[in-house]
């Protein structure tokens, strides 16, 4: 301290410099909201004026939970463009999506924003073109139609198991959302790493499962921050971010490492995601630790999204016992014994199908926007030039929930999609749960088939009435994925 003021200069700046210096920042904060609202290159978008003005408004909505629904209410007051932030606009029409995340022929791809996972390497979710191109063509052979046949077996002692178990709760009622996801985690860690998590077997979720609910929180927060103060001050996350959950991210990572490592050993034997990925892993193939970011992907992504799904589709069901006994009888008699519901009976289930897909239209999973960015030095949506640098999505909910796309949007009615003539204005061309173009969902078959043959066993084997304390189920948050509330179901064994 002496050594300090020995010094010729104040250790506290004069109050009339500090002063200064704050009214320039005022002066400065007010010119950059004034340029922001009346001379943006996107001022003429419709939108609210405190959006524009900052990127506050919509941090407020992602740390909530709230975005997606957030975004809903904007288009439905504001139309099909909306700016939700100072250089960002969402959309939700059919044109977007073709513009936005289609094949741009002639044009350069619009870009993601640019995230680089400090702890694991580059991602097929995170990479550029080049990067997801080489990632996507190692990855793809694990969800071929060959691969699938062969990891039929892999699904059904899977599905055989939850059905087991289920019939254990004794008619007592029970939380269909955390058997769903027992039974997608097991599935897809049989099928990432080559041996389950185990939740099944234990009634439970394991404490990398809870872990990887908490990861994505944290990566949306991160995505947020990259937003809201640019790649360089993303360094700040730790600020923002709660410290229990950059603990739980350095434990997921620690253990996807191990687990990755356990399953190279084990060679190319197994009908599962790394034997496929290693028999084709040329000189162009993955790297050690791009297979330890992919399989993170694939787990998050395979899991989480089915047994999201599969719980908004049974609260949907329950909630309409008119769709519910349509399908009841479309499962019971399409076939005489519970071992014919394998992938090709569930694959003739017509209105099952269009259940599902009614399903992902009124409670998506991925509910949120998947952010471009628009390449320099500017490209087109909608035929109107934006300048590069500008932030575009399609929001999922605010899409799917708008009138103007959907008719009754937030009624639950699988027959718009069986050519329902009351329903033959509706703009399905907007209706891309697994996104399209080049980055398009590369589980989306496997998806298919784990939600027909979960949904399918459960209903051939079970009468469902759901309990008083889940009738608002769907009043959530959302951080890219649902945080699901329990679903309490009674199981009433059938006798086939």
């Amino acid at each position: 301290m002496d050594s300090l003021m020995s010094l010729n200069f104040p250790l506290f700046l004069p109050f009339n410099l500090l002063l200064a210096l704050l009214v320039l920042l005022l002066i400065y904060g007010t010119a950059v909201v004034i340029y922001n609202v009346y001379f943006h290159s996107l001022a003429a978008y419709p939108g609210p004026k405190l959006n524009a003005a900052s990127m506050i408004v919509k941090s407020y909505h992602v740390y909530r939970g709230t975005q997606a629904q957030y975004y809903a209410e904007l288009h439905k007051q504001y139309g099909d463009v909306v700016r939700v932030s100072p250089k960002e606009l969402s959309y939700i029409t059919a044109y977007a999506w073709n513009d936005i995340y289609g094949f741009r022929q002639g044009h350069q791809e619009f870009n993601k924003l640019k995230f680089l996972d400090p702890d694991l390497g580059p991602s097929i979710l995170l990479v550029d073109r080049t990067g997801h191109q080489r990632m996507r063509r190692l990855i793809s052979h694990a969800f071929s139609e060959k691969a699938l046949r062969e990891q039929e077996p892999l699904i059904k002692k899977y599905v055989d198991l939850l059905v087991n178990r289920l019939r254990e709760t004794n008619g007592e009622p029970t939380n269909l959302v955390a058997w769903y996801n027992f039974a997608t985690f097991d599935l897809i860690g049989d099928l990432a790493f080559g041996e389950p998590f185990d939740c099944l077997k234990d009634s439970s979720y394991k404490p990398w499962v809870t872990i990887l609910f908490d990861n994505l929180k944290e990566f949306i927060y991160a995505i947020s921050a990259i937003e809201l103060f640019g790649n360089g001050l993303a360094k700040l996350l730790p600020l923002i971010v709660p410290e229990s959950l950059l603990r739980n991210r350095k434990a997921h990572v620690a253990l996807t490492k191990e687990k990755v490592a356990k399953r190279l050993k084990n060679g190319t034997e197994r009908p599962d995601f790394m034997s496929y990925i290693l028999r084709h892993n040329d000189e162009k193939g993955l790297t050690h630790p791009e297979i330890e970011s992919n399989s993170e992907v694939l787990i998050v992504a395979g899991s989480e999204t089915t047994a999201t799904l599969l719980s908004g589709a049974t609260y949907y069901l329950l909630r309409n016992p008119r769709v519910m006994k349509k399908l009841v009888e479309e499962v019971r008699s399409s076939f005489t014994r519970e071992e014919e519901i394998d992938l090709n009976g569930v694959n003739r289930l017509v209105y099952m199908l269009a259940v599902l897909d009614e399903a992902l239209r009124i409670y998506p999973p991925a509910a949120g926007s998947i952010t471009r960015v628009v390449p320099e030095p500017g490209d087109t949506v909608g035929g109107k030039w934006l300048p590069g640098g500008t932030h575009v999505a399609v929001s999922h909910l605010a899409a799917y929930r708008s009138p103007k796309n959907f008719k009754d949007p937030d009624s639950f009615v699988p027959e718009r999609w069986l050519g329902d003539p009351a329903y033959a204005d509706d703009n399905k061309a907007v209706f891309q749960p697994f996104n399209m173009g080049p980055r398009s969902c590369i589980g989306r078959n496997l998806a298919y088939v784990e939600m027909r043959l979960i949904l399918a066993r459960v209903l051939w084997n079970f009468d469902l009435e759901m309990m008083p304390e889940s009738e608002n189920w769907t009043d959530q948050k959302c951080f890219i994925l649902w945080e699901k509330n329990p679903l309490y179901v009674k199981l009433s064994p059938v006798n086939q």
